[in-house]
């Protein structure tokens, strides 16, 4: 007669496993979504933020001054060109600048792009030096209303999870360019 063999421990031992990985993979599925959900927040109070603007200056002091602690951010910069004029505005005001040097930059993605950096981009003024992740966001309108980017950057190094990410972004960028147009249309 023959021996009888056991799977037993061997099939109990890789149910285990099999359980732990997916209590694992559920407890990373949680993490993301609260963080996700907070993402949302943040967005959903930033742009009701700048739809209570009672102006274009008043816009720029939400989005510069307001926005980098709604959002977690260091620094928040905003850049609009049209025809041969360009500005940008951050934390430290508004000053003038060329605006083929935003035309450049926006022509480089659509939407949005996210990166690590070891110096943030150039429209952040004094900040740039500062931020090592950033976020450039295309504020695209059709004319006569200003085309732009707005910059978000943060000090610490970051690495991203783009789709999800982007798509908010994406929207907090759309927000800002119509209420960007409904100050500078009378």
């Amino acid at each position: 007669m023959g021996t009888v063999i056991s799977f037993e421990d061997r099939a109990v031992a890789h149910l285990r496993a099999r359980v732990a990985a997916a209590e694992e993979a559920n407890q990373d599925l949680i993490a993301f979504a609260r963080g996700h959900s907070g993402a949302v927040a943040s967005i959903h109070e930033a742009v009701l933020a700048a739809v209570e603007a009672e102006g274009f200056d008043h816009l720029i002091h939400i989005v510069t001054q307001e926005w980098p602690q709604i959002l977690g951010l260091d620094a928040v910069a905003v850049a609009l060109f049209v025809g041969d004029k360009g500005m940008r505005a951050d934390a430290s005001g508004m000053q003038f600048v060329d605006p083929r040097v935003i035309e450049r930059s926006i022509e480089q993605f659509d939407g949005v792009l996210l990166r690590g950096c070891e110096r943030g981009h150039p429209l952040f003024g004094p900040a740039c030096e500062l931020i090592r992740a950033e976020a450039l966001v295309r504020l695209d309108s059709d004319p006569p209303l200003p085309n732009g980017l707005l910059a978000l950057g943060q000090r610490g190094a970051q690495g991203f999870e783009t789709r999800h990410g982007s798509e908010l972004l994406v929207f907090l960028g759309r927000v800002l360019a119509r209420c960007i147009g409904r100050w500078l249309i009378p």
